[in-house]
């Protein structure tokens, strides 16, 4: 998996690819939060349920569905604090599904039920390109831990500030020439 550091990195890029009247801080706040909410099911090791059980570790807390389920709540919530709730509820979906999808694309781990509870297969992206990061404090402080970084950084941060870069030019040059300056 990435990083509960780098987990974050799509909230953080889309809240900044449409700006801050769009996504308020309260609500980016949350999306950092339900970007790293999933792996809270590491949990349940200490309760002796597999990895690979429906409800291990990369099961149903990473799947889309799950996501969807939490962006409502999350939305109606966000309601009550003047936040649009379409803006709140795709916001908030794609903060936390955003999680398993980049899990898909590590290199170690028994995948991500990504379609449960429809189906248990534990899905892998054809490309996996970001280094798997270790579960244990100890083994992340290590060379391996920053070479995870290091692929984190490469995978993850530049793709997705450049995608918002890219947008935050566009809204910028569509608003300048709508206006006509």
């Amino acid at each position: 998996m990435p990083t509960i550091l780098s987990h974050p990195a799509i909230p953080i890029a889309v809240g900044f690819a449409f700006g801050s009247k769009v996504i308020k801080k309260p609500l980016l706040i949350a999306g950092i939060v339900a970007s790293v909410l999933p792996d809270l099911d590491v949990i349940a090791f200490r309760f002796g349920i597999p990895y690979s059980a429906e409800f291990g570790h990369r099961g149903f807390s990473h799947s889309l569905f799950f996501a969807a389920v939490m962006a409502v709540f999350g939305a109606l919530l966000f309601k009550r604090f003047s936040q649009p709730y379409t803006t709140s509820l795709w916001f908030l979906f794609v903060s936390m599904a955003s999680h398993g999808l980049l899990d898909t694309f590590t290199t170690g781990g028994k995948g991500i039920e990504l379609l449960w509870p429809f189906s248990q297969h534990r899905f892998f992206s054809p490309f996996q390109v970001i280094r798997v990061s270790p579960l244990s404090l100890s083994r992340f402080f290590s060379s391996n831990g920053l070479a995870v970084l290091t692929s984190e950084l490469q995978w993850v941060w530049l793709p997705s500030f450049c995608l918002a870069l890219l947008f935050v030019i566009l809204r910028f040059t569509s608003r300048h020439s709508i206006s006509g300056k």
